[in-house]
């Protein structure tokens, strides 16, 4: 039988906001400190033993510190072509949460056997790691297209402020716990080698773990349909989307935000992306050694910060609208890449850095909260999914086009400082294209179909 629709129940909310918590685990102790450097040594160890300066990946030379990039790009583009898919799917066969849970599960386990990642296992962490983020990005799909059923159009601010609130805050609470451990472990007799690869497994446990949260408190909205005679989900999914596109003229104004998002947005995950590659060198310019602790601790206050900036802008979305909060939130992107190519110099160096960090911060969280809970009320009842598909892809799909900007940039000059300051033309793009965005009428659009489609 059908669930019946309750929104705005705070269990199933903190339910739905626990998964953050649980995944972030993964962006942050996988994706962002350990798995990188790890499996980089590792292939370097295996070169050196070879006597060459590549390894073999599937008889292809391959550098060292280049594989797991390589791995990173290639799990993107297969987002890009399986989301839609799957978005699909999940918005016919009513299906969503089971498909939420398969992903979040396989993902879950491929980062568990990080574990296994010693010697001439190197290449493993790159599949391993492929495996992952698909399914960390197919998961996302179908967590984020329950925000519409779980929460009202008047609470979907607070509500996505909180989830992604909760994500900073677990992630940061295990990251915390893995850099405390991989520090200590050889005061308490574990190699390092050792001590990273249980830190990459925790990041599996913890997500799988708190994960059972969200199953307990999830509700499936709708019974599940059955397959039409001679079809398959897969041949479904693929009439789903074509009908989709076909229709996305009927939604001008949600595609004119999801151009926006995908150029500001690819702005914001550049600066994340660079920001401890730039922080070096204002560090040793300001007469300091490059120093690890000190970007450790950076990273770990710009995540606990976050988990407060997040509910701010919950807050914000609440008092000025959220289109405008939004908007703010670029100005102040735009401030921070003006700020890091003209200060960040002479003796408080390290001081500007935690200043600059803040704010980054604070609005890190808000403008990707308020964007999703944003887009959430543009898109047509019962193709959630497949919406937040595209929604992922244009998060996921564009991330190389900000950081080509920045390396460019920085070959071209020579400066670091000019890199950094390139990444403005994707806020400025953001600011210029978001006040054109007519969401009322978008809003109005989607109501309007899924009223004709209910009817039909």
């Amino acid at each position: 039988m059908a669930t019946e629709a309750i929104v705005n129940d705070r269990k199933e909310i903190f339910g739905w906001a626990m998964y953050d918590w649980a995944n972030s685990a993964f962006s942050t102790t996988v994706g962002t400190v350990f798995l990188g450097p790890y499996v980089a040594s590792l292939a370097r160890a295996a070169a050196e033993a070879a006597g060459t300066s590549t390894v073999s990946f599937l008889g292809i030379p391959v550098a060292p510190d280049s594989f797991l990039p390589y791995c990173i790009s290639f799990s993107v583009g297969m987002q890009v072509l399986f989301l839609p898919i799957l978005g699909a799917i999940a918005d016919y066969s009513h299906l969503r949460k089971r498909m939420m849970q398969i992903f979040a599960t396989i993902g879950a386990l491929a980062t568990i056997m990080m574990f296994l990642l010693t010697g001439g296992l190197w290449w493993l962490g790159g599949i391993l790691f492929i495996i992952a983020n698909l399914s960390f990005g197919a998961a996302i799909v179908f967590y984020n297209a329950y925000l519409p059923d779980i929460a009202s159009e008047e609470e979907r601010d607070r509500v996505s402020s909180y989830g992604w609130a909760m994500g900073y805050m677990g992630g940061g609470i295990l990251l915390a716990l893995n850099l405390a451990f991989f520090i200590f472990s050889e005061d308490i007799g574990i190699p390092g080698d050792l001590a990273v690869r249980i830190n990459l497994a925790s990041a599996g446990i913890w997500w799988f773990g708190f994960a059972f949260f969200t199953w307990a408190r999830l509700r499936p909205r709708h019974a599940a349909r059955s397959l039409p005679a001679g079809e398959t989900y897969a041949s479904i999914g693929f009439k789903q989307l074509r009908k989709t596109f076909s229709e996305v003229r009927h939604f001008p104004e949600t595609m004119k935000f999801l151009l926006a998002y995908f150029l500001y947005n690819d702005g914001i995950q550049t600066v994340i992306a660079v920001a401890a590659t730039f922080a070096a060198a204002p560090l040793i310019q300001g007469g300091l050694e490059q120093d690890q602790t000190t970007l450790t601790a950076v990273i770990l206050m710009i995540q606990f910060m976050a988990f407060f900036g997040a509910l701010f802008w919950g807050k914000l979305a609440g008092w000025i609208g959220a289109k405008q909060s939004v908007i703010v939130s670029l100005v102040i992107w735009a401030g921070v890449v003006i700020y890091a190519y003209g200060g960040l110099k002479g003796d408080s160096v390290t001081t500007q850095f935690f200043i600059l960090g803040v704010f980054i911060a604070l609005v890190m969280g808000g403008s990707q909260a308020i964007s999703r809970s944003l887009f959430a009320q543009m898109i047509p009842k019962g193709k959630e999914a497949e919406f937040f598909a595209f929604y992922e892809i244009s998060e996921r799909g564009t991330s190389w086009i900000g950081p080509l900007v920045f390396g460019l940039a920085n070959q071209i000059f020579n400066n670091l400082r000019i890199g950094i300051l390139s990444l403005i033309f994707f806020f400025i793009m953001g600011l210029i294209l978001l006040p054109f965005v007519n969401v009322q009428k978008a809003i109005a659009d989607a109501k309007r179909y899924g009223e004709n489609s209910s009817n039909g």
